[in-house]
């Protein structure tokens, strides 16, 4: 109804139940808001002749694949979260043709709640703090993204489908915060440990950087290295 009394050429869709260790007790709400509502939008898209831009995940990954992942590698989520992204991804396409999905990964901005933030709280809390070293992926500025999909909606030749993107290089989050803490000054230790050693109710992915030659050739896009980025938030943030 929505789209009938406001049309509209393009929709942009960010919204998305993320909690993941919650989404593992809390499966009814992540399927109605990460595969159903998507399903709606792609239904109305095809409906009212909309393009659709989709944000999804690197978590419909295994993570088992210690090379970066192509977007037409076989996925295999692990976790309820990856699994409603998934099947998101899944209906939108078989509704609408004009839909391009974007998987991004270990997002973070100056604005919300995230990673960076996080980190920074704590060193201001604690000493020491324990950060996994062995899962494996890129941090991605969400102003990058932003920008990207900019980039993409003013670009000459549109093409729909299936596209990864995150920031340039790879870090484990042992890396990310070390990171975080060495450009802000902060000397809370950080000290390196496994997976199994953080227990979470959702499994998340050991290895789930992705290939971005295929965006990169398509949309000319220039992406920024992930340390260059991490700078850029800080400074926006003031810290």
């Amino acid at each position: 109804r929505f789209f009938e009394d406001n049309p509209v050429d393009m929709v942009i869709n960010c919204a998305a139940y993320t909690a993941v260790d919650r989404a593992e007790s809390d499966d009814l709400k992540a399927a109605a808001i990460n595969t159903g509502a998507v399903g709606n939008l792609g239904q109305a898209a095809a409906k009212h002749g909309m393009k659709v831009i989709h944000v999804s995940t690197d978590y419909v990954f295994s993570g088992e694949t210690f090379r970066p992942y192509e977007e037409n590698d076989e996925p295999y989520p692990q976790s309820i979260y990856g699994r409603t992204k998934l099947e998101g991804e899944g209906l939108l396409t078989s509704f609408c043709s004009n839909a391009m999905i974007i998987r991004t990964a270990w997002l973070y901005s100056e604005f919300g709640s995230n990673y960076v933030k996080t980190m920074l709280r704590l060193a201001d809390e604690r000493e020491e703090i324990n950060v996994v070293s062995d899962q494996i992926g890129s941090p991605t500025y969400a102003g990058d993204l932003a920008h990207a999909i900019h980039l993409i909606i003013k670009h000459e030749n549109w093409q729909p489908g299936i596209y990864h993107f995150t920031d340039e290089g790879v870090a484990s989050w042992y890396d990310f915060t070390k990171a975080i803490f060495d450009i802000t000054g902060k000397k809370t230790k950080v000290n390196a440990i496994r997976t199994s050693q953080y227990p979470t109710p959702a499994k998340r992915p050991l290895y789930s950087v992705l290939s971005k030659n295929k965006i990169k050739r398509n949309y000319g896009l220039e992406i920024p290295y992930w340390r260059d980025s991490l700078k850029r938030c800080l400074e926006q943030m003031g810290v």
